[in-house]
């Protein structure tokens, strides 16, 4: 039985939708990869403790001020 021919909702190529394909079941196999890493993850910004101090006082401002 052959695999059910799907076009990409990104480029528009057609592909074969394959059981074990990584990715969404709309995109084909190129359109699937995962993007680059711009260098920026969680773990970046949660290392910095004054940014995360700068955070929470941020946080703590915006829902505890009072509208006057």
């Amino acid at each position: 039985m052959p695999f059910p021919i799907k076009v990409c909702v990104v480029c528009g190529e057609e592909f074969e939708l394959r059981p074990g394909k990584p990715g969404f079941a709309n995109r084909c196999p190129s359109c699937s990869e995962p993007e680059q890493d711009d260098g920026l993850s969680s773990d970046t910004f949660g290392s910095d403790p004054e940014a995360a101090a700068a955070r929470r006082r941020a946080m703590r401002d915006l829902l505890y001020r009072k509208d006057s």
